[in-house]
Order: structure tokens, then sequence, then C-alpha cells
């Protein structure tokens, strides 16, 4: 293999890097060692409930990649991928604070004159539309056995409708 990285090799590394960068932005807000949320994943401990956490994110990636093409991929942005399902939980009473999805796209086009590819890349930040004091229980229990992306969620609302408000 040669030493040199290839040039799109290097162009899709530097696309990365700019879109994790998009997201993280400059007022990202770092959570406290000791404040009074989590994340998901330092709150739930039971087998059963990493199970069904792990099995709904899973599923809500795959819902959607079913129906990306069909819907929001349709238009400017072809290629819109999920990036991460991110929840915040209250660690004391297990309410959950703010329910997020980030998507990632970018739309190329080359220029004729100079041959370069033009990249403009897209994020998204979605929230899921998730009832106020919701705990991380009902969440789970709402979704159960159903597809995930169209389950009415606590709060009447589906993810696929908060992804319509969204995308």
């Amino acid at each position: 293999m040669s030493q040199t990285v290839p040039s799109l090799f290097r162009s899709v590394a530097a696309a990365a890097v700019l879109v994790a960068g998009l997201l993280a932005g400059p007022d990202a807000v770092r959570a406290q060692a000791h404040g009074p949320y989590v994340d998901v994943s330092a709150y739930i401990s039971s087998d059963e409930d990493i199970d069904a956490w792990y099995g709904m994110t899973w599923q809500l990636r795959r819902d959607f990649d079913d129906i990306c093409g069909d819907t929001f991929c349709e238009g400017e942005y072809t290629n819109i991928e999920s990036l991460r399902f991110q929840f915040s939980v209250h660690r004391v009473s297990g309410r959950l604070g703010m329910c997020v999805w980030s998507f990632a796209a970018s739309d190329e086009v080359v220029d004729p004159a100079s041959g370069k590819v033009v990249v403009r890349p897209r994020t998204w930040q979605c929230r899921a539309p998730i009832g106020a004091g919701t705990t991380l229980e009902e969440l789970l229990a709402a979704v159960g056995e159903q597809s995930p992306l169209y389950a009415p969620l606590p709060g009447g609302r589906s993810v696929f409708e908060g992804l319509v408000d969204c995308l």
C-alpha cells in the first residue's frame, strides 16, 4: 500500500472532522461531572433496559435508512446519514431531559471549469417529541415491540413526526 493517503480518503476524513466540529459547535455546552443530568448510557443499568435501549436505537437507524430515499433524502441532500440518538437523563428521577437525533449530509457539485468538487456539508439536530416528565422506562415501554420510528411516544407524537418537523 502506498505511503501517501489517497486524496479521496483525505477528503472524506476532512469532511468527517468538519461535521464533528459543526455538531460540537463553539457554543456547545459540556455536562459537568456532578450535574443532575447524565448521558443515558451512564443511567441504564439493568440488562433488560440496556438491551431495550440499544435495540431501540439500532431499529431507529434501520427504520430511517428504509424510508430515507422516499422521504427525507429526496431533494437537495440525498445522502442524509443518522449519526447518533442522544438522551440526557436526570440521574435521580430517571426523567428525560432532552432527546436529540443528529444527522449529517452533503451536496457535491463539480465545477466544470476547474474540475474541483465543491462540497456543501449540512447537519441537523432533531429533538424527539417526548412529553415533559417522561422517564426512560416509560419511553422504552411505549416503544416496546413496535417500530420505534412510528410508535406513539409519551406526549402523543412519534419520532417520525419529529423528523418531519426537523429535516
